[in-house]
């Protein structure tokens, strides 16, 4: 399924101050430069905030965490979790239907969906509380069928007992999640077969549904209130406690349309320190670095994309270390191969792996011959 953004995006996304302390506490869970690793955590914190996921949102958790922007994207656009589109204020209903739900009735739900809310799914209801998705299995396959509206399952629907939920959901109500038809959990429907001594000492619901009454967030977004913060992997349990996290970047702020960087690297990945020789494990020492220019000669470099695997973005990057020319490539040693291969970001080993020194002596022996007027 393609997904993309929606065509309407606000101006600008900031966190909460509440969330923005919680998305710093997650980003001190990663070691330093790895900071990445919370992308979805924040991205979903940022969702739970707006209700959907903006680009502007994308973008400054982008920021926040040191990525190129369309890594953020990536994975914004890959987790079906997010939605990229504008959602019901109230609550988003997702409506399984997938073998098991198909079968008990989910075409009779998608139809109340489609009644109540929108024709379309993913289209806001006309008073903007509701909006709807057909989904694939969400593993309540007993209690089919069967929908999640907003963080919890409802389970053991009809049409009628479906439409009562979005209408009381409405009017403000949040009716009890869980079975709907008197089961108590996802015991057979003609009651217990075993362990039947148990029955009467139960409470009056399971325990997720009794959890889920208890939190009363069943259509409430997360917006950092909800209990103290803590951070008990920093051998912290006080409340408020936070580390401050390791990084020298500035305080992050709302998205700017502009990449990471010319490249579209994670800044992280671009301070990374030179990886081992691919041959034997031990870094290329700087011995090894061959001659260097600071700028081409007279002003104009060789087109080094005409060597097979270089492209615009690998260019600028030998450029940047100081290679110009197919001469300076053509008289790399292999001690000097190997220090280039260290020191190109993303790129690491392509000099040998492509053979460039080769490459690069046919260009120059092809373009002498072409100046000289040989066929």
């Amino acid at each position: 399924m393609l997904r993309r953004l929606h065509h309407e995006q606000p101006e600008s996304f900031a966190f909460t101050p509440e969330n923005l302390a919680w998305a710093k506490a997650q980003m001190t869970k990663y070691p330093e430069g790895r900071q990445a690793s919370a992308v979805i955590p924040l991205l979903w914190r940022a969702q739970e905030q707006e209700g959907w996921l903006t680009r502007p949102a994308i973008e400054y958790v982008a920021e926040m965490l040191d990525m190129a922007y369309i890594r953020a994207l990536e994975v914004a656009t890959f987790y079906f979790m997010f939605q990229l589109a504008p959602v019901g204020s109230v609550a988003h209903v997702q409506v399984c239907g997938t073998t098991s739900c198909m079968i008990c009735g989910a075409e009779d739900l998608i139809a109340v969906c489609r009644e109540k809310i929108a024709d379309a799914p993913h289209a806001l209801s006309a008073d903007g509380k509701f909006s709807w998705e057909e989904v694939e299995c969400l593993g309540a396959c007993a209690n089919a069928p069967m929908a999640q509206i907003g963080k919890d399952y409802y389970e053991d629907l009809t049409a009628a007992r479906f439409a009562e939920i979005l209408d009381a959901l409405a009017a403000g109500k949040v009716p009890p999640p869980g079975p709907q038809n008197g089961r108590y959990a996802s015991e057979p429907l003609k009651g217990l077969t075993s362990l039947e001594k148990y029955e009467s000492g139960r409470t009056q619901h399971n325990a997720s549904v009794a959890r889920a009454l208890d939190l009363g967030d069943t259509v409430k977004r997360i917006d950092g209130t909800e209990e103290p913060l803590r951070t008990p992997w920093n051998g912290d349990k006080s409340p408020g406690a936070v580390k401050p996290v390791k990084t020298k970047r500035k305080e992050a702020k709302p998205a700017r349309k502009a990449p990471a960087d010319d490249t579209g690297v994670a800044k992280q990945e671009a301070r990374a320190k030179p990886r081992a020789k691919p041959e034997t494990g031990e870094a290329a020492p700087d011995q090894h670095k061959p001659a260097l220019m600071d700028a081409p000669r007279d002003g104009k470099a060789d087109d080094l994309t005409r060597i097979n695997g270089v492209g615009p973005a690998l260019e600028k990057m030998l450029h940047d270390l100081g290679v110009f020319h197919f001469e300076q490539i053509a008289a790399w040693t292999p001690a000097e191969v190997a220090w280039i291969d260290a020191n190109l970001v993303r790129f690491k080993g392509r000099v040998s792996r492509d053979g460039w020194v080769a490459q690069a002596r046919t260009l120059i022996a092809d373009d002498d011959r072409a100046e000289k007027g040989d066929d």
